[in-house]
């Protein structure tokens, strides 16, 4: 197997932690060290004046950060990012791109048939953080004379695949790897209501993102893939989508692993778990208007905000279900630990909410808890909040990072329609907090190909696109039969969930990027 001497990885969410693909990035970060050393370059976005906390700014690169504003007009801000592994990283400063825009994109379309001219929204934001990116990895092989050595360049995501394009026209040695977590078509498709798994084989995916408007960056996804000399995706289910919906299928699957070297053991587990406790009873308390007078069972949902994909709505029936259902023989407060766009400093007059929204009588979350008329009365069976910030350490309302407050809860549900892969039921699993996930989920069909309930410790739903009802049932089953065992057997359910986690580590999975390294140098594309 041939292995690359040098590695430039570049993501939106360097250094920027925004969605998922951070924790990707930031927990392979320490497992790439261990084969690489320190020759491993992340480049990421320069999005204002100020350092991001977990980036450390060094000037081991100041010579090259010099070469690169003299040659290219960039600034590029240099250091180490503050995770597992401290890797080399760069932040460059896109926006004097934007006055020759115009002309990358008609370069483009004329080298590789890219689709700008319907473009909108974060399209030119991503393009040009991509096209700076690829001119700093040029830079960088050049500076460093390194240009002969077996170099990778890894782009994550459309947002930057023009960096991909930049290193096919103008360093072509280097050889390119593509990785798309989600496509967009298929999460668009996902997102607007249509039922994305019937008619998989029979959608076409340009004409599709004509009419759900995301052409432009469809046509830079699918170009990407079709360009780089290695393409992967993280499951099985979204290659189908590659296949299908991109007209390219991977040439290899990457999944997700995860590094559990924070998660903590013994004494300091059990303490945090208390403390994470104590908190989110005292945010119930303070949002519900009462004391609880005993003791509740925490379970939560937590993600990106997008209410039918990730299954909110689903989580919003199961609730609604167990409010009515008599066999729910311990009371629940269910967390919906999802950002929206709130009101900064302003707290929510609502008994649901922890803070005020923006907009708030057209959130879909709301709106569908208030239909189901829960009550979070005292004795309601189950009481429902929604907490709807990003929780970083200084949101406002707990002012903890989120795994302080995942280690607090006794179950998780994350009844997914559309998952790629789900780092969510996986970080739930690490941390000894049993889950639900479903068959349509990446990490979901890992775990299982067959439904398997929470006995499991990670408990595998079937879902598809004509099952919704039946898939609110079996979850709402599976808290039921959770609540009824005694501790000892919720323990016993929490070490299994923590020894699926323990086989989806990045020392695990990292094997699978190491082939896709292999075969993008071993390309003659």
């Amino acid at each position: 197997m041939t292995k690359p001497d040098y590695i430039f990885e570049t993501s939106w969410e360097v250094c920027n932690k925004v969605g998922g693909i951070y924790t990707v990035l930031s927990s392979r970060a320490a497992t790439m060290a261990r084969h690489f050393g320190d020759n491993v370059l992340f480049v990421g976005p320069c999005l204002d004046a100020a350092t991001p906390q977990d980036f450390t700014q060094t000037d081991e690169l100041a010579d090259f950060a010099h070469y690169i504003k003299q040659t290219k007009g960039l600034d590029i801000k240099t250091g180490r990012w503050d995770v597992p592994g401290k890797p080399k990283a760069v932040l460059v400063d896109f926006r004097p791109l934007y006055a020759e825009k115009n002309r990358i994109y008609g370069d483009f379309w004329a080298r590789f048939g890219v689709e700008s001219h319907n473009a909108y929204g974060d399209y030119d934001e991503a393009s040009m953080f991509g096209y700076a990116a690829g001119a700093v990895i040029d830079a960088f092989a050049r500076f460093y004379d390194i240009t002969d050595r077996r170099l990778i360049a890894h782009f994550d995501e459309w947002m930057t695949a023009f960096g991909l394009f930049y290193i096919k026209t103008f360093c072509p040695r280097i050889k390119t790897v593509f990785t798309t977590h989600a496509t967009t078509i298929g999460r668009s498709i996902a997102g607007n209501g249509k039922p994305l798994y019937d008619y998989l084989t029979a959608y076409d995916g340009n004409q599709m993102a004509r009419e759900l408007n995301v052409e432009a960056k469809h046509s830079a996804e699918r170009t990407a893939a079709h360009t780089a000399d290695c393409f992967t995706t993280v499951s099985e289910i979204t290659a189908k989508e590659c296949e299908y919906l991109l007209e390219k299928k991977p040439d290899t699957i990457t999944p997700n692993g995860f590094e559990n070297s924070f998660v903590p053991q013994g004494d300091e587990y059990a303490r945090k778990r208390r403390s994470a406790r104590l908190l989110l009873e005292e945010l119930a308390e303070k949002t519900l208007g009462y004391t609880l007078d005993q003791e509740h069972l925490f379970v939560g949902i937590s993600g990106r905000y997008e209410y039918k994909n990730k299954g909110i709505d689903v989580f919003v029936d199961v609730m609604s279900r167990l409010n009515g259902d008599s066999r729910t023989a311990q009371p629940i407060v269910a967390f919906v630990i999802v950002p929206a766009w709130v009101r900064e400093g302003c707290y929510s007059n609502s008994k649901f909410a922890t803070s005020a929204i923006v907009n708030e009588e057209s959130d879909l979350t709301l709106n569908y808890i208030r239909q189901k008329h829960f009550g979070n009365t005292p004795d309601s069976r189950v009481k429902i909040i929604f907490v709807p910030t990003y929780l970083n350490g200084n949101d406002g309302t707990l002012n903890v990072p989120y795994y302080d407050i995942l280690i607090g809860l006794d179950l998780t549900l994350f009844p997914s329609y559309y998952e790629p892969w789900g780092y969510t039921p996986m970080e739930s699993a690490a941390f000894g907090i049993p889950t639900v996930t479903t068959s349509l989920a990446g990490f979901g069909q890992w775990v299982s190909p067959v439904q398997v309930g929470i006995d499991n410790g990670v408990a595998v739903i079937t879902r598809n696109d004509g099952n919704y009802f039946d898939v609110v049932r079996d979850i709402a089953d599976e808290v039921i039969h959770f609540v009824e065992l005694n501790g000892k057997a919720q323990k016993t359910i929490a070490d299994k969930a923590r020894t699926i986690a323990d086989k989806a580590l990045w020392q695990e999975f990292f094997d699978y990027y190491l082939e896709a390294y292999d075969k993008a140098l071993t390309s003659k594309r």
